[in-house]
């Protein structure tokens, strides 16, 4: 797998993303922020470092109470509404991008679920996810 594949965006194109390396991890998040954020059971998830990554385009972005107590922020496209990235784009160190944004779909390959404790009965994950109840330590 080469490292140029990673890349994505919205569903309209304007807002892109491309990463340098591969993610460092990969998961499923069944949190009630992730749910609503989605309009699905969960969303999937990949952290890269913010050296990693160049984010083009225009955002609008979402802020809310984070689990921890801080803030979390979602970036989604202001023309299509695409949900792409989390985090402020030039002030953290790192970033989630939302798999549903690759271009190569069949990239994505989850290691973890967060929030299992809040996973909707109907949804069933892969099997040999390493499963949290929350966020791990």
């Amino acid at each position: 797998m080469t490292t140029s594949s990673f890349k994505g965006g919205c569903l309209c194109g304007a807002l892109r993303w491309q990463a340098e390396s591969a993610p460092d991890y990969m998961g499923l998040c069944c949190c009630a922020d992730c749910r609503k954020a989605s309009g699905s059971g969960f969303i999937p998830f990949m952290g890269f470092s913010a050296s990693a990554l160049t984010i083009t385009g225009p955002t609008r972005q979402y802020r809310s109470r984070a689990f921890r107590g801080g803030v979390s922020t979602r970036n989604s496209c202001p023309t299509c509404g695409g949900l792409v990235f989390g985090g402020e784009h030039g002030l953290h160190d790192s970033h989630t991008i939302y798999a549903g944004s690759l271009d190569d779909p069949g990239l994505f390959k989850p290691t973890m679920l967060l929030f299992d404790r809040d996973r909707p009965d109907w949804v069933v994950p892969p099997e040999g996810l390493t499963r949290y109840p929350a966020m791990p330590e």
